[in-house]
């Protein structure tokens, strides 16, 4: 549930910017950013720091957008989210050495500290390459472009790479006969 309702403003922003422009779309991605965090908090009585820290850039870069009328500041914003969640699992792992992405999860799977490193530095790779690959696309081709790759190409990328770690950490899983046995 919790990930549908993250779908839902960017549904919006490529709906509204198909129909109008991209300052409309910016407008309703700010509204509608605003209105899922207040239903999560309804539904969860919490909100994640990722959630804060996008529904701050969306607000901020998407205020810059409409203000200054210009649509670099909201094409921006996704670079600086993208590097922003890069920095944030690489320094987790190299200043803290303790990976978010195990903080996160380790309490449903218990993977070896170096499974955990690895994925932990591949996703934030893969963040930062997103980053890169969006300043290519927001500012050396057409906005259009740029609105499907960001609707549909980064959830491509970001689908195919969840399958791959997935596929990754699947060989370090206890198999069923070992959790029985532990159990036991």
């Amino acid at each position: 549930m919790k990930q549908l309702l993250d779908f839902i403003p960017l549904i919006i922003f490529f709906a509204v910017y198909k129909l109008h422009d991209i300052y409309a779309a910016t407008g309703a991605l700010m509204a509608a950013t605003l209105l899922q965090m207040v239903v999560v908090w309804f539904l969860y009585k919490k909100l994640e720091r990722g959630q804060l820290i996008t529904l701050a850039l969306v607000l901020v870069f998407g205020a810059m957008t409409l203000f200054f009328h210009n649509e670099n500041f909201i094409k921006w914003k996704v670079t600086v989210l993208y590097a922003a969640f890069g920095s944030a699992l690489w320094a987790s792992q190299f200043l803290f050495r303790q990976p978010l992405l195990k903080k996160m999860l380790g309490k449903e799977l218990v993977l070896p500290d170096t499974v955990w490193n690895r994925i932990n530095f591949s996703w934030g790779l893969f963040f930062w390459i997103l980053g890169a690959l969006n300043v290519y696309i927001a500012f050396y081709l057409p906005t259009e472009i740029w609105v499907d790759f960001k609707v549909f190409g980064v959830l491509g990328l970001m689908l195919v790479s969840t399958v791959l770690t997935g596929v990754y950490v699947y060989r370090y899983l206890p198999s069923n006969n070992q959790q029985e046995q532990d159990k036991e």
